[in-house]
């Protein structure tokens, strides 16, 4: 059984706030189906930008990069994404040192 966009969001965003991540909703997607993208801000005019993909040789899913650099690139990026797909939620985490626990266990 998969989890529900917004029921993944709201663990996500509980994990982050307990390692002291601060972390936003910046667009809230479909509660169900909605694809997630995460923005890394490291708060230096730098951002990265990650989405869930599935790996087709494997089965597994894991977070890419979709997009990486200044961040009003980024976000340029992430706004066009979201002409594409109006379900898409977008969390915004900031974070000096660049974590996004995205690489932890139970986030894939």
């Amino acid at each position: 059984m998969r989890l529900t966009a917004d029921i993944w969001v709201s663990a996500y965003l509980t994990r982050l706030r307990l390692q002291d991540i601060p972390a936003f909703v910046v667009a809230r997607g479909d509660a169900t189906a909605g694809a997630v993208l995460v923005k890394l801000n490291t708060l230096d005019g730098k951002a990265c930008c990650y989405q869930r993909s599935f790996d087709l040789m494997t089965g597994d899913r894991k977070w890419v990069v979709l997009v990486a650099g200044d961040e009003p690139e980024v976000d340029a990026s992430i706004l066009k994404q979201r002409g594409f797909d109006a379900d898409l939620w977008v969390i915004e985490v900031e974070d000096r040192q660049g974590r996004h626990l995205l690489d932890e266990p139970g986030l894939t």
